[in-house]
């Protein structure tokens, strides 16, 4: 488990984006039972690959694109470690991977981006590979 002061700013870098901190269990059933709309869920994480691609390209795709998710939300791998395990129920069949970023439409899983997609990519290649999922999904 990482201590919060250090988790601190990675947890506001996208919740000052607008996404729901998911932190237990319930709250990520809470969210991702809703089966309106669509919810894009980060599975968030320290290492150096979410601070310099997965992060920043989110953002990006959100400032940049027409059609938005309904919903934003984030659970915090290596911190809150039962939201995780939640979340990561709902994006079975793929394996464990942090950072991820899933696209779920109305309550299903659409779209899965994993920590070897996003490893060796900037942001700007996430980003517009976001904007082709939320013109896609959205």
């Amino acid at each position: 488990m990482y201590p919060e002061q250090l988790v601190a700013p990675m947890r506001n870098d996208l919740t000052t984006a607008g996404f729901k901190e998911l932190k237990t269990s319930s709250d990520v059933d809470q969210e991702l039972n809703d089966k309106k709309g669509t919810n894009l869920l980060v599975i968030n994480s320290v290492c150096g690959c979410a601070a310099g691609a997965a992060r920043p390209g989110i953002k990006w795709a959100l400032e940049h694109s027409q059609k938005k998710p309904s919903k934003l939300t984030t659970v915090f791998a290596g911190v809150d470690k039962e939201a995780v395990a939640k979340a990561r129920e709902y994006t079975l069949p793929y394996p464990p991977s942090s950072p991820s970023i899933a696209l779920f439409k109305d309550g299903e899983l659409v779209h899965f981006v994993e920590r070897h997609h996003i490893e060796g990519r900037n942001a700007q290649m996430i980003g517009q590979h976001l904007l082709e999922v939320f013109d896609e999904f959205c």
